[in-house]
């Protein structure tokens, strides 16, 4: 199973590398534009929790970064089966189930892990360096692109267009883009507003990638779950790709 896994995920990584520049720049500019359009507007004017706004919004532009790139994953799949018709292969080659959701899955990761780096190095030009060492750091990096790498496997099984696949990025993924604790504090929301947000998963993800790159303690219950919902998500897409391939 581990070369099958592997093969996948190479296939998957090949593909990347053939198209790394664009890859590169497409991950680049919405962070550059960020920090521009906001680091400068709100950058010296506002201040959360003795850190500038432009500290705040690194890490917020991490979660959301890793969660999109890793989500992104679906967009390929989708092309693959559509077009390619690569996923028709995958039926007849000796790859089971796990083992390709477990390529797919760890190629979003890959994917999140990349735009996280070059966000990073971003934040470095506008002269912004917090606590990226720690394994808290990464671990939250790594547990938000998973949940969202799960969540794209199953959804590419389940849609039967772009148009589809479309919709559920604006009524689900964009919305959370902006409203989970990205670009503004959740504690300044509404009650209400605070007990809705508390169900997405970027919301633990902002939480936890902030806490840990500002060297506050962290809440490892926003680990945990994350950790939950990756797991969930993980054996639903296996699911969904033995339905598609019924």
């Amino acid at each position: 199973m581990l070369n099958r896994f592997i093969a996948v995920y190479l296939r998957e990584i090949l593909i990347l590398r053939h198209r790394i520049k664009r890859q590169i720049l497409s991950m680049s500019v919405s962070p550059l534009l960020y920090m521009i359009a906001f680091g400068y507007a709100m950058g010296k004017g506002a201040r959360f929790d003795g850190h500038t706004y432009r500290e705040f919004l690194i890490p917020g532009l991490v979660a959301m970064s890793s969660m999109t790139q890793a989500f992104a994953i679906a967009v390929d799949i989708n092309v693959a089966r559509f077009y390619w018709h690569i996923f028709e292969e995958f039926q007849a080659a000796p790859v089971s189930n796990t083992a390709y959701v477990a390529g797919e899955v760890l190629a979003g990761i890959t994917r999140a892990m990349l735009s996280v780096v070059i966000i990073l190095i971003i934040g470095l030009f506008f002269h912004v360096s917090l606590d990226y060492g720690t394994v808290a750091f990464w671990l939250a990096i790594a547990l938000d692109s998973f949940v969202f790498a799960s969540l794209a496997v199953a959804l590419a099984m389940l849609v039967k267009s772009h148009a589809d696949q479309a919709m559920f990025t604006s009524f689900v993924i964009t919305p959370m883009a902006f409203l989970g604790g990205t670009f503004f504090p959740v504690d300044r929301l509404p009650v209400w507003a605070q007990k809705v947000l508390f169900f997405l998963p970027l919301t633990h993800a902002s939480k936890a990638i902030r806490s840990a790159s500002f060297g506050n303690p962290v809440n490892y219950s926003s680990y945990l779950l994350l950790a939950i919902i990756g797991v969930v998500f993980f054996f639903g897409a296996i699911h969904c790709v033995n339905r598609a391939r019924d």
